[in-house]
């Protein structure tokens, strides 16, 4: 069972955490010539394109131009984004063998280097998917991605039994052909959502710390069978057989 989650747009700018190693992204050279390409843009440019104020475009002009330095050392990338998905995971009280664990069961979705798992060496960065730049055709990063990762998507989770559990946002399904994962795999996904007013509605921020409490759990526990994951509960948040199918799991908050 591989495990699936968004990066974050917010990240560190270094990471103390303790890890037995950090590994090399396996689309390392792409990223390096992502950020290169991304370098050539000046801060103002880099505001339309991420959509973002002076401030953080200024940062990340930095950052880009910054990224083959030496000084700027590589993070794994578990300790280097920093959303709330990544701190309720909470990998800092994580074991080598619980690191070693989520290495093989879990993959972070990256603008930048594609694909990563959570002990890949990265550099601080921000890109957003539907951003377009002129030497890769005017196309825009979901559509560079695609041919790229679905293959090795769908053998990375064929290699661990078939199955994918999709704790990412639903926007990271355009970085691959998600009609070929979804027939050569099986794709479980679980759902967070709370009773207002008679209906079920999703609340962003409580749907992003219970993927990462999520997460937490099946790397902690060493989960390997979906029916595990109903077992799951978190701050009232409890399985809901009712709501639920085989491939949809409905967690609810009464």
């Amino acid at each position: 069972m591989l495990t699936f989650i968004s990066c974050a747009k917010t990240m560190a700018s270094h990471c103390s955490l303790k890890v037995p190693e950090v590994t090399v992204p396996y689309f390392e050279a792409e990223a390096v010539r992502n950020a290169l390409e991304m370098s050539q843009v000046s801060a103002a440019e880099l505001e339309k394109l991420l959509k973002v104020n002076a401030k953080i475009a200024a940062e990340n002009r930095a950052r880009f131009h910054d990224f083959c330095s030496e000084d700027n050392r590589p993070m794994p990338a578990i300790g280097a984004y920093t959303g709330a998905v990544f701190k309720r995971i909470l990998p800092k009280d994580f074991t080598a063998d619980d690191f070693r664990y989520a290495q093989e069961h879990l993959r972070i979705t990256s603008f930048l280097y594609g694909l990563l798992r959570p002990l890949d060496g990265i550099r601080p960065y921000r890109l957003e998917g539907d951003v377009r730049l002129p030497e890769k055709g005017g196309i825009t990063m979901f559509d560079y991605w695609k041919p790229l990762l679905t293959d090795y998507f769908i053998e990375e989770i064929k290699k661990r039994g078939g199955i994918l559990v999709n704790l990412a946002s639903g926007e990271m399904k355009d970085l691959f052909d998600w009609k070929r994962v979804e027939s050569e795999v099986r794709v479980i996904t679980p759902d967070f959502q709370v009773w207002k007013g008679g209906k079920l509605k999703t609340v962003v921020i409580y749907a992003k710390m219970c993927r990462g409490e999520m997460v937490r759990y099946i790397i902690k526990n060493r989960i390997g069978c979906p029916e595990d994951l109903r077992g799951f509960s978190w701050e009232g948040f409890t399985f809901d057989e009712g709501l639920s199918t085989d491939n949809h799991l409905q967690f609810v908050l009464e």
